[in-house]
């Protein structure tokens, strides 16, 4: 079962990834599929926010991983946009990702098949105009609570650009 969230903004995108971090209760994989320019570092954005980071959010387009350290957990966000094939994350230190407690955002995840933990969530972000539609799945238990919390978040959040989900 796929659900959808249609976002009208940068700004709406953000609140939504706000609502995916008040839904986010123990580690997460999360794959995140879009073209480039679709949103994907701005959902992350949010997703800090709402964990309460407070400092400067880099896309790690050029440095392939950026880690954030919370309280009893590390947030691991990967773009594998510059990468060729799976193996080259060996040298990121992978086989560190699999830890079931923390909170990994893969972007590109495709790259990375093979090499990668499997996802709790895929949100596939697509350009459509006024603005941008977030297909999620989620293929395992831990996912499927994820998105039943975030999508109850985000029915009950008073937020502008952002229609409820489907």
């Amino acid at each position: 079962m796929s659900r959808f969230f249609t976002v009208a903004d940068a700004t709406a995108m953000e609140a939504l990834g706000v609502q995916l971090a008040h839904a986010l209760k123990s580690g997460a994989v999360v794959y995140l599929a879009g073209e480039v320019g679709a949103g994907k570092t701005t959902l992350v954005r949010g997703v800090l926010r709402g964990l309460g980071f407070t400092g400067r959010v880099r896309s790690p387009t050029y440095t392939l991983m950026e880690g954030y350290e919370f309280p009893g957990r590390l947030f691991q966000h990967l773009d594998l946009y510059r990468i060729r094939a799976a193996d080259e994350l060996e040298f990121l230190g992978i086989r560190e990702l699999d830890d079931p407690e923390q909170w990994i955002f893969v972007e590109w995840p495709e790259r990375g098949a093979g090499a990668l933990p499997p996802p709790d969530l895929k949100l596939n972000i697509q350009l459509r105009e006024p603005g941008r539609q977030v297909q999620v799945e989620a293929p395992s238990g831990r996912g499927r609570n994820l998105v039943e919390a975030w999508r109850a978040g985000v029915q009950g959040a008073a937020m502008p650009g952002l229609a409820n989900p489907g």
